[in-house]
């Protein structure tokens, strides 16, 4: 019947303004620093968005999560966290990610630079098992939308060495290619020669901390243009770095202790055990000391 159609679209119409009204004003909520107790009440019983196929839902602790990422709300994200540790970290509706390959959190830290949530991100995922820990670590991103990109392939592209580091100390993986088969260090070496006078300090500091935690007889893209363009990397990396990566000398014996130190570090001491380890202040790269006493 006709005036039937009519009234259910038209009850439709309201529900999805009510809800992207609804919506918004969370979203103000979290980006307005709002107390815990009070975002929870909102997200429980207040707010409400529109899914696909008309449904109306509540904000899970994923959802949620997102907001507090992207308005760097720590509180709620500890909250959150501490709370629903699988639920928070788990994939949102398609409301949220473009598609359901993978949980955008992790990532999203990274590209946001929070520092402060991934490490609490982190401490929540060092009590998954083991197996169920490394899958989030090195979960790939959505093939259309971020390339396959791991969460580490993200801070070498956007040049994150505090979030690479805590990364790779918890045991993400820097072998892995995303979807056009680059490593991370790839992406890293690609950033340094497309752009070699932006903040290039900071990329041979991703860079020395990705020898830290790769293997000897790594397999990469770039290692071929690295040898056809020997004096321009030499200038760009510094003889060390270079005749590593292009296969030509092995490691220092600095990197080679600094290896074996790091290994001896259990992920779920990372990164407070850092500043435990048996060298002097000076020898300490930049990049190891994370600020870590504002992270704890």
């Amino acid at each position: 019947m006709p005036w039937n159609v009519k009234w259910l679209n038209s009850y439709s119409s309201q529900s999805q303004k009510q809800c992207k009204k609804s919506s918004f004003a969370f979203y103000q909520a979290v980006r307005d620093q709002l107390p815990v107790w009070l975002l929870e009440d909102i997200r429980l019983m207040e707010a409400f968005h529109w899914q696909e196929g008309g449904k109306i839902s509540t904000y899970s602790p994923s959802e949620a999560f997102l907001y507090a990422l992207v308005h760097n709300h720590q509180a709620y994200a500890r909250y959150l966290l501490n709370k629903f540790p699988k639920s928070a970290l788990a994939i949102p509706s398609l409301h949220f990610s473009c598609c359901h390959s993978s949980a955008p959190h992790l990532a999203m830290a990274v590209r946001y630079n929070r520092i402060h949530i991934l490490v609490e991100i982190l401490k929540a995922v060092r009590d998954f098992p083991a197996s169920d820990r490394a899958n989030y670590l090195d979960r790939r991103g959505c093939s259309r939308v971020e390339g396959g990109k791991t969460a580490l392939h993200v801070a070498c592209e956007l040049a994150r060495p505090e979030c690479l580091l805590l990364l790779l100390g918890h045991g993400a993986s820097p072998c892995l290619s995303d979807g056009a088969g680059s490593t991370p260090l790839d992406l890293l070496l690609q950033q340094i020669w497309e752009s070699p006078t932006s903040n290039l300090r900071t990329k041979l500091l991703l860079l020395d901390s990705l020898f830290l935690f790769m293997p000897s007889s790594f397999p990469f893209s770039m290692r071929q243009q690295l040898l056809d363009d020997q004096q321009q990397w030499r200038d760009l990396l510094g003889e060390n770095r270079f005749q590593w990566l292009a296969g030509l000398a092995p490691s220092s014996l600095f990197v080679r202790a600094m290896q074996v130190l790091i290994g001896t570090i259990s992920p779920d001491q990372f990164p407070e055990a850092l500043e435990d380890l048996p060298l002097p202040h000076f020898l300490k790269p930049l990049d190891l000391k994370l600020k870590s006493k504002n992270l704890h």
